[in-house]
């Protein structure tokens, strides 16, 4: 026998089911997360508001049926309720995270194409004019591919002593295409070497350093990474006495992606500062909490 494939009735009827369903619910979670001082004055104006109408005993049935499922099983709906919440945030966490460290990987594997052709090209001039400055170049290429491979390899747990390891290597192939026109300093104390320091950022400073204030200028100048203790925190800053910068100004893709990072990881606990000093240049120091 052929069954209809539409009945008007049934399907109304199904959706007033699945209408009762849904307020149910809704009206529970709503009881298990309601303040008891609440409940009590909504409850007491639905009484006295339906009493006069007839409808009181409607009234009192939402007061003390409130209260009664409140008591029986508010408790156990708002716990289920609130580790659902946290279980939301978690997997919230998890992705933000997991975008993260995917846009820090194919940060980490971009090392710029230009410079190490530029690089590459400078040895291969140099091997014909001066053979001493080619091999200390390339050395330091050695150095600066050794401390930035393993970072898009390996997932998280950068260290200071790595990042300074690596800005260093990148320094000294500057300073052989630089010359006497660039000065580097680093100050960076031996125990603050095995703290946790997001990777990337550290570099993002130096050559932003390089690029935007030492670079422009004729003379060149004098770039200084330090390292230090501050409370809790750990700072570390990059100064040069370059060309400087306007505050004003967007401050890049460099510091924002910094700026960005910085919240993901660790919220309003760290800090990007950005200053001009008195006798010009740039200063950028990034502040985090201190971890091993």
């Amino acid at each position: 026998m052929n069954q209809p494939r539409n009945n008007p009735v049934l399907t109304f009827t199904l959706d007033v089911f699945e209408t009762i369903r849904i307020f149910w619910w809704r009206f529970f979670d709503w009881l298990a997360v309601v303040s008891w001082l609440k409940l009590i004055l909504i409850s007491l104006l639905v009484f006295i508001i339906t009493a006069p109408s007839g409808f009181g005993a409607l009234g009192a049935l939402f007061f003390w049926g409130s209260i009664a499922i409140k008591s029986l099983a508010g408790g156990k709906r708002k716990a289920e309720i609130a580790a659902s919440a946290a279980t939301t945030r978690a997997d919230v966490e998890a992705l933000q995270r997991s975008l993260l460290e995917a846009q820090m990987a194919t940060l980490q594997a971009q090392i710029e194409p230009h410079f190490l052709f530029n690089t590459l090209a400078l040895i291969g001039q140099l091997i014909q004019t001066n053979p001493a400055d080619a091999a200390k170049i390339h050395s330091a290429l050695i150095q600066y591919l050794r401390a930035a491979l393993p970072q898009i390899r390996e997932k998280g747990g950068s260290k200071l002593g790595q990042q300074v390891e690596m800005s260093r290597a990148y320094l000294n192939i500057m300073q052989a295409r630089m010359g006497e026109r660039l000065g580097v300093s680093i100050d960076v104390a031996a125990e603050l070497a095995e703290l946790a320091f997001p990777s990337m950022m550290l570099q993002t400073l130096v050559e932003n350093s390089i690029k935007h204030g030492l670079e422009p200028k004729i003379e060149g100048g004098h770039i200084q990474i330090r390292g230090m203790r501050v409370g809790q925190d750990l700072q570390v800053e990059v100064s040069d006495n370059g060309v400087g910068f306007d505050l004003h100004t967007n401050e890049g893709i460099g510091l924002s992606n910094i700026r960005e990072r910085l919240n993901m990881l660790y919220g309003s606990n760290a800090q990007l500062i950005v200053e001009v000093p008195h006798d010009g240049g740039s200063r950028v120091s990034i502040r985090i909490p201190c971890e091993q």
